[in-house]
């Protein structure tokens, strides 16, 4: 089995509108076995990342996978979404 990084993470949103970071293909098949539902989307991603995990495929066609499932279900966190951590220091007390 293969722990592929991403090159570029991505960023889902769970729970209460908390993001999570998934910066592997075992992140992201943890992540979208989890998920509770059974779309076909869902099936594709899920399948994308066994495929990475065992070679079959490259990290990033899984990310890519990934993210259409995430898009689908209206939890991916877009780029702008996330102010930058500098940012956050305006709401923070002194």
């Amino acid at each position: 089995m293969l722990s592929q990084p991403f090159e570029k993470p991505l960023r889902v949103w769970v729970g209460l509108g908390f993001p999570r970071q998934l910066n592997s293909v075992v992140d992201a098949y943890q992540f979208v076995t989890d998920w509770c539902g059974n779309s076909p989307e869902q099936k594709a991603a899920i399948r994308a990342c066994k495929a990475a995990l065992t070679g079959d495929i490259d990290a990033e066609t899984a990310r890519g996978v990934v993210i259409q499932f995430a898009r689908k279900k209206n939890i991916l966190v877009e780029e702008d979404a996330m102010p930058p951590m500098a940012g956050l220091r305006q709401w923070l007390p002194a």
